[in-house]
């Protein structure tokens, strides 16, 4: 009946709406079009309600946001059908009609059809019910019983109850967002940071007779004229961060994707600098909005608990002449002090430090301290009092991480080194970072910091073991500090940060064998994880050469100490066991190369072999039934593997060296840090490519691979590798894996058979398609052999490996080794390949645009 009438009223709705949107693209005022579209939905609403009546005396309430009169470009409208009975049979149509019609306008309704009763029962049960409740406003209908909900409500909300609920969601919401506003991926709406905290404090004041809007709120003593400045420049931005993602995406889209970054920064009109990305640059100015609401969030959260929680009488315990204690908290005795005397800054965190009592700042310390951050300018970082106290900081037994975290959310860190100022909220596009530079320095201080603890001593045996001998280990907290410290600058910022950091050591009195130490640890904290996951440590020269960079068991631990914190401190995805071992693997033979000669190969392949002929003997076998099969191996062989693997060989072939069926044994490494699985097989030409498949099959990560052929013409192929993160039995994988791959190797590699995971090739991640790496296949001459190192650096995928050992069989490349080192959603890979193909330029390079092509993220 009405038909015709919803299709014009849906007409006008999309015409005013764009028109709205068009006028925000003149003027950029987000209070302006939210408010626009909030007055156009209200005008469409009421025209429906005349085609589609509200049972008598009822009355439709916008609530929350849509109550509260922001109405953003697709997000849903809550109303509220109130009635002052239960709806009969007639009534109960009469309100699905006006639903449905709400519906064909395009509107999505977020609707309820309550009692006031009703009302006051859901609200008591649900605290998002009270607080869009909260929100009323009228649309139509009778005001009158909007105006005995907005008493009922009244009467019945506790504003203590009110804030400890609020509090506790917040909390909530705040854990499943990771508990920072520096997520990579933020929700501008409901992560730490964003529009949601800003909402809960004028909730809460709201609910404290303070007033509900920042106008409003600012007349109270809650806040000050430079806070409600600063709240209203961040309300602003989130608020159009979150009209341009609606906009942007056509949707009800809060979260700032990093597909949708590109497309935002272009909006905003950043434009791409030497070493930064437009992309870059928008997200480092969201964090700074994030870290501005996080900051007077506590501040204002603390001081409404205060007003509603007063203390009775005057409970503060004196520290000293500058500093008190209330409800646990620290608080300045003058509200003045850290203008008075800026040295106080570091004071107060020093005395946190020494007293376990406290468990944070009051909301007067704390407002003080985010005022007073501008006191921080070149003289006081010259003063020795303040110097002094910073290191201080570092050398407390307690505190620290959280002291460093507090300095840097009210930017007293980054004003103290300027150079860390630079990296606050920098992104890191590598594909295996997931924090920004400024929070993954934090967490690598805060995993040295676990070392120490007894309570974490289980996660880490030997860095705990480490670090309780060494001494000053607080230089390592320097270290880390400074160990990216140069990121996004261009250049090597290993370098450029070890220059910072000496800079800092002759500024704070660090200087002799403790200066060298950090600024040996902040040029080299790469290549630790380098050596071990990149090169073969089998080889005595390689730990040799090693050891000649560390120069001594102290630097040594020391960097054996960062890497760890470093590495676990980028992602969770980017540390496993097996880094893990390769590092202590390293870790335990430079300290027995350190002092030592330059290592003789002869020497060491006579040691290798006696360990590995005691080993065997352990087994009860005697010298001459592994003859057989050792007659049939080279020199290469016993260099390139350790005693123990070759004993697990011998052990295994001594009696099958002509066997005509494959041999498959798979054996777990350590503590189920990896599977070792060894091929024993008459070589062919699509053995790789057919392991390979099967590996990339069962989701099987490849660690290392070292291929070797007898001189009788079988291969002897060993690989390490990692079980999918969601399997946790190791043993019967082992079993398992035997099984499946030997039926592989007893079936011919399929005519065109290219598919990897079942289901298919599968693009990269989502990441690495928005920020891309060209893929880099560098090829040279191995100095050492006839050999040829092939090195590859690309964004990982499933099926990579496989797609490299068909452009290997393809070319009559034969691989003799391989390192695969996985940094999250990136690869970086060593190959020791021969081949005849190699040595001819034309056949050569075809060989590398193969590998290239290969490497695609794209490739079908």
């Amino acid at each position: 009946m009405h038909a015709q009438s919803v299709a014009l009223l849906r007409d006008q709705l999309a015409a005013r709406r764009a028109e709205a949107i068009r006028a925000f693209r003149q003027h950029l005022r987000p209070d302006t079009l939210l408010a626009a579209l909030r007055r156009i939905t209200d005008q469409v609403l009421r025209e429906l309600v005349r085609l589609y009546p509200l049972p008598p005396g009822a009355v439709l309430v916008a609530v929350g946001g849509y109550g509260r009169g922001e109405l953003y470009p697709y997000s849903d409208v809550d109303v509220l059908i109130l009635l002052n009975e239960r709806p009969s049979q007639d009534n109960a149509r009469k309100i699905e009609e006006l639903v449905a019609a709400m519906w064909d306008l395009g509107i999505e309704p977020g609707h309820s059809v309550r009692t006031i009763d009703d009302c006051k029962q859901e609200a008591a049960n649900d605290i998002t019910v009270e607080t869009a409740l909260m929100e009323a406003r009228w649309l139509v209908g009778s005001k009158t019983l909007l105006a005995a909900l907005r008493a009922a409500m009244l009467a019945q909300q506790d504003a203590q109850t009110f804030f400890q609920a609020k509090r506790a969601e917040m909390q909530q919401r705040h854990a499943r967002h990771q508990d920072t506003p520096y997520a990579l991926e933020p929700n501008c709406k409901e992560a730490p940071g964003g529009l949601r905290d800003l909402q809960v404090v004028q909730w809460l004041a709201q609910a404290a007779g303070l007033g509900s809007t920042w106008r409003e709120i600012s007349k109270s003593d809650l806040l000050t004229a430079t806070e409600f400045r600063a709240l209203r420049r961040a309300d602003q931005a989130f608020k159009r961060l979150r009209i341009e993602l609606h906009l942007l995406t056509g949707r009800r889209e809060d979260r700032v994707l990093f597909d949708l970054q590109p497309g935002l920064a272009q909006i905003y009109g950043f434009e791409a600098t030497k070493t930064r990305r437009p992309s870059e640059i928008l997200m480092q100015r969201y964090y700074w909005a994030a870290r501005v609401v996080s900051q007077l969030n506590a501040i204002l959260m603390q001081s409404i608990e205060e007003l509603l929680f007063p203390l009775p009488g005057d409970q503060a315990r004196m520290i000293d002449d500058d500093f008190c204690v209330i409800r646990n908290r620290l608080c300045l005795r003058r509200d003045d002090g850290f203008a008075r005397n800026p040295a106080l800054l570091f004071r107060a965190f020093l005395v946190m430090q020494e007293r376990p009592d406290i468990v944070g700042m009051s909301a007067q310390a704390l407002r003080a301290m985010w005022h007073a951050r501008r006191s921080i300018d070149a003289q006081f970082r010259r003063n020795p009092v303040n110097r002094r106290q910073f290191i201080q900081i570092l050398q407390q037994p307690r505190g620290i991480v959280h002291s460093l975290r507090r300095m840097t959310m009210l930017n007293i860190l980054p004003r103290y080194l300027p150079v860390f100022r630079r990296i606050v909220g920098q992104m890191q596009h590598d594909l295996f970072h997931a924090y920004t530079v400024d929070q993954h320095t934090l967490m690598v201080v805060r995993n040295l910091r676990r070392f120490t603890m007894p309570e974490h001593a289980q996660e880490y045996p030997l860095a705990s073991q480490l670090i309780a001998d060494f001494d000053r280990h607080w230089l390592l907290y320097v270290a880390a500090l400074f160990h990216d410290i140069a990121k996004g600058r261009g250049g090597d910022h290993s370098e450029l940060g070890a220059v910072e950091a000496r800079r800092f050591c002759n500024d704070h009195g660090i200087d002799g064998q403790d200066k060298e130490l950090v600024e040996f640890l902040v040029r080299q904290h790469l290549t630790m994880s380098m050596v071990a996951q990149k090169r073969d440590l089998s080889d005595p020269g390689v730990v040799h050469e090693f050891a000649q960079c560390v120069r001594n068991e102290r630097q040594l631990t020391a960097l054996y100490l960062l890497t760890v914190a470093d590495i676990r401190g980028t992602s969770p995805k980017v540390w496993n066991s097996w880094k893990g071992k390769l590092l202590e693997d390293l870790y335990r033979q430079t300290i027995a190369a350190l002092g030592g000669a330059q290592p003789d190969p002869g020497a060491v392949l006579a040691q290798r072999k006696a360990t590995a002929a005691t080993e065997i003997r352990l087994m009860g076998l005697r010298d001459d039934s592994r003859d057989a099969f050792w007659q049939q191996l080279d020199v290469a062989y016993f260099l390139r593997h350790e005693a123990a693997e070759i004993a697990w060989h011998t052990r295994h072939l001594y009696y099958r060296v002509n066997s005509p069926e494959p041999v498959i044994k798979v054996r777990i490494l350590g503590q189920n840090q990896a599977l070792q699985v060894m091929v024993y097989t008459q070589d062919r030409d699509d053995l790789f490519v057919t392991i390979c498949r099967y590996f990339d099959h069962r989701a099987l990560s490849v660690q290392d691979a070292r291929i070797h052929t007898t001189h009788h013409g079988w291969a002897l192929d060993s690989f390490i590798v990692l079980l999918p993160a969601h399997e946790k039995d190791y043993r019967s994988n082992a079993t398992l894996i035997e099984h499946e791959l030997d039926a592989q190797l007893n079936q011919p590699l399929e005519a065109g058979a290219r598919q990897g995971r079942q289901g298919g090739w599968r693009a990269g991640s989502r990441r690495s398609r928005v920020f891309p790496i060209v893929p880099n296949v560098e090829l040279q001459p191995d100095e050492r052999s006839a050999s040829w190192r092939l090195s590859i650096t690309a964004a990982d995928r499933p099926g990579l490996l496989h797609s490299l050992a068909q452009v290997f069989a393809e070319h009559a490349v034969s691989l003799k080794m391989a390192k695969i080192l996985t940094l999250g959603d990136r690869v970086e890979d060593i190959f020791i390949i021969e081949g005849e193909a190699l040595g001819h330029p034309r056949a050569q390079l075809q060989f590398e645009r193969n590998l290239l092509a290969a490497l695609d993220s794209t490739a079908p």
